[in-house]
């Protein structure tokens, strides 16, 4: 049974990685509603919170029926983070998580997100501030080291656990490999397995079928799965792991009348919580998961990738729907 503090999450649960411009309110509302059992918001720059940029604060928008819900931050400078996790904590999320793991360029070289894993003592007494600062639980998602000659990871999740958090979210490359290569979860399970760690040790990189995270579950022993890209335009993907761990077989996949709906609900919610053009536009990166696979749908892709009109876009997926007996799933 993994626990985070008195955040009872079942027995091997399933969480949605934070990524920028991806798990907003209305795609984690999807993922929510098809299996996703804990969600933490895109990462949130601490001198955003600070400064009361729109942008960084609109973020902070948590929602009931997502909990239990973590807000992550990032930040390069502690007592900024310090402030940043004040801010955070009066919009009453479950959870308070830091990114150590974003290998992102403008984030990394400022010396936030993986950026941190070049200055172990600071990442420690920064998670130290941090916990001190808040009541809430604190969790951290990082990466297994800067590069291949410096994969710590065993000894800083020990560190980490030693002055406070309560769950850690591992991704399974160095912030070299950005997200080239194979994930290695075998240090993660040398994460888990080291006899003087206590709290829950959640794996990520790479899952993405049923079956790949029922063995990896298996095989390196984790509490849980962090779910990232495979969850873009594919919420699904929670039940149908949850299904294959209980049964040992494949629930059936989404039909393009099920992928029309889903995409649907997601423009609307976009649109109401971004506005019309903001709404929109950030829609356009789902439409190619939301249909991969379907033979001859690239005209209608392109149509919903290069409209800003709403009404056309919604005529586009209606159309789809009325006539998804004529569109099929390539072999």
């Amino acid at each position: 049974m993994a626990k985070i503090r008195d955040i009872d999450l079942g027995d091997f649960p399933l969480l949605l990685a934070p990524m920028e411009d991806v798990s907003d309110p209305p795609f984690r509302a999807l993922c929510k509603e098809h299996g996703a059992d804990l969600m933490y918001t895109e990462f949130i720059s601490s001198e955003g919170l600070i400064r009361d940029a729109a942008k960084s604060v609109q973020k902070l928008d948590i929602f009931e029926y997502e909990r239990p819900i973590g807000i992550q931050i990032f930040g390069y400078d502690i007592e900024s983070m310090k402030m940043a996790t004040e801010i955070t904590e009066k919009t009453n999320p479950d959870i308070i998580d830091i990114n150590y793991g974003c290998p992102v360029k403008k984030v990394a070289c400022k010396g936030a997100g993986a950026g941190i894993l070049q200055d172990i003592p600071k990442m420690v007494e920064m998670t130290r501030e941090i916990v001190n600062s808040t009541k809430l639980p604190v969790t951290v998602k990082t990466r297994l080291g800067w590069d291949e000659s410096t994969k710590y990871i065993v000894d800083v999740a020990e560190r980490l656990q030693d002055v406070g958090i309560e769950a850690i979210s591992i991704h399974g490359r160095t912030r070299k490999q950005m997200y080239k290569g194979d994930a290695d979860w075998s240090l993660i399970a040398d994460v888990k397995n080291n006899p003087r760690m206590k709290i829950p040790v959640f794996g990520n990189g790479d899952i993405t079928t049923p079956e790949k995270a029922v063995e990896y579950k298996n095989r390196y022993n984790v509490d849980g799965i962090m779910i990232g890209r495979a969850s873009i335009g594919y919420p699904w993907i929670f039940n149908e792991i949850k299904h294959f761990a209980k049964t040992g077989e494949y629930l059936e996949k989404p039909t393009v009348i099920d992928r029309v709906d889903a995409c649907m609900q997601h423009l609307d919610m976009s649109v109401k919580w971004k506005g019309e053009t903001l709404g929109i536009a950030e829609m356009k990166r789902h439409y190619t998961n939301y249909f991969k696979g379907i033979s001859h749908f690239k005209e209608h892709r392109m149509k919903l990738v290069t409209s800003f009109d709403l009404t056309e876009i919604k005529d586009t997926l209606s159309w789809v729907k009325e006539n998804a007996d004529e569109l099929s799933f390539a072999k």
